[in-house]
């Protein structure tokens, strides 16, 4: 059923790929999922779960055919289906509607120009200002994200930043232009601990602020259980499990997610090995 509250709807979403032989590998089969206003949502899976294929296809930055193919599916958002929208339109959904940030920002930052150049480009994409204006938007962005001397780091190339201050940049490029929803794509996996924590953080405050919806795509599920409202277990292209974080944590239904918290290791616990998914088929 469409859920008509939902900010974002996915509704039976298949995406395949190019295989060997001419042999197409469906990565995502089915998905149905709902974003709510202000809310965070959690993708949680192993990897080749189909999670991140979900959150690009979304944005439409998937290969192109035949590569990859939408083969079915919708994705209404603003009461649009997204999949359909003229390539025109969805440039001007992609950052300035729903932002994505990624697990690597070294990958998504141009390394021959400034950050400075890179996030005025992004708002210039979006609003109709002089560069002047962009750069003070830019800078204070910056700020927002916790960078200091915002208006001297904006001349700064991506080498010149750690890991977790590219993704703090990675962050205000992405809000730059005010989405209402913001794809999170294993955003501190390269990251220590501290500092995933500090990017967890930040990301909380700022959808108080906003008023940001998250959807975050993780294989923690200690994340999941701090950080999230609501969380959907995929399994082989599928969504096995959906609900809100208490009622699916507290009383997991699909063997799968059973077999995910077993997973986990606990404080004080002496295991001689970790528990493992395995081989096994969970259904």
């Amino acid at each position: 059923m469409p859920d008509s509250s939902a900010l974002l709807e996915v509704r039976d979403l298949a995406v395949s790929f190019a295989g060997e032989n001419g042999r197409r590998v469906r990565a995502v089969n089915g998905v149905s999922l709902s974003l709510h206003a202000g809310r965070t949502l959690a993708i949680v899976g192993e990897s080749g779960s189909g999670k991140s294929v979900t959150a690009l296809s979304i944005l439409r930055l998937l290969p192109p055919p035949p590569q990859a193919i939408v083969e079915r599916g919708e994705v209404i958002f603003e009461g649009r289906d997204l999949l359909k929208l003229p390539a025109r339109d969805m440039l001007r959904i992609r950052g300035g509607g729903v932002a994505m940030i990624f697990q690597e920002p070294m990958t998504s930052l141009n390394p021959v120009y400034t950050i400075g150049e890179q996030i005025i480009e992004a708002i210039r994409q979006h609003h109709r200002v002089l560069r002047r204006a962009a750069k003070e938007m830019a800078s204070a962005a910056l700020r927002e994200v916790g960078i200091d001397d915002p208006h001297v780091r904006l001349h700064a190339y991506p080498h010149q930043f750690s890991g977790g201050m590219r993704q703090r940049v990675m962050i205000a490029m992405a809000l730059a232009c005010n989405p209402r929803i913001l794809l999170a794509d294993e955003p501190t996996t390269a990251l220590d601990v501290t500092i995933a924590s500090q990017i967890l953080d930040l990301l909380q405050r700022l959808q108080r602020s906003r008023g940001l919806s998250i959807m975050l795509i993780t294989h923690d599920l200690g994340i999941v259980a701090q950080r999230a409202d609501d969380v959907c277990v995929m399994y082989r292209g599928r969504i096995v499990e959906a609900g809100t974080v208490k009622e699916v944590l507290a009383r997991p239904m699909h063997p799968y997610t059973r077999a995910l918290l077993e997973c986990r290791p606990r404080v004080g616990q002496r295991a001689e090995r970790l528990v493992t998914i395995g081989d096994r088929d969970y259904g």
